[in-house]
């Protein structure tokens, strides 16, 4: 295997293994920006509850994995002409596939929650589970650090 391949196969990895790095929607999950921030409470009461699915992600990683797969691959096949006519070939397939995986591998199913804040104000907010028994006129807390909201008891 020559050097530009091996390197290729590198870069794939270190490319795939970034996509691994996906943070999580739920409630009970803090991102590191947000340890030691104020967030503002409000207290409300689940007025209705249903299952949502969150859309995956679509970042560069999938397409640029899957466009550098897809033109190694062509490029094994036949030669001259073809060869060139197949790496190009392999990484748009493969730049289409790879998108459309991480779409797939970072969708999750995720729940709506309507709730009636005691100042009068209903909000709607979309979290991923995180295993809490949650039912419709339960009192809950509606947390808001820097814009995102997230609902916990």
């Amino acid at each position: 295997m020559n050097r530009s391949r091996l390197l290729l196969i590198a870069l794939v990895a270190l490319a795939t293994s970034a996509g691994g790095c996906v943070s999580s929607n739920a409630g009970n999950v803090y991102s590191r920006s947000e340890v030691g921030r104020a967030a503002e409470v409000r207290q409300g009461t689940i007025q209705a509850l249903r299952t949502v699915r969150i859309e995956g992600t679509g970042s560069p990683v999938g397409t640029t994995a899957g466009a550098l797969l897809g033109g190694i691959a062509g490029s094994s096949v036949g030669g001259g002409t073809g060869r060139r006519a197949a790496t190009v070939v392999g990484a748009v397939g493969g730049g289409m596939a790879g998108a459309a995986a991480e779409e797939l591998a970072t969708r999750s199913d995720g729940i709506e929650f309507i709730i009636e804040l005691d100042n009068g104000r209903t909000l709607a907010v979309v979290q991923e589970p995180d295993g809490t028994p949650w039912q419709i006129g339960q009192r809950v807390r509606v947390l808001e650090i820097g814009g995102r909201y997230r609902v916990s008891l």
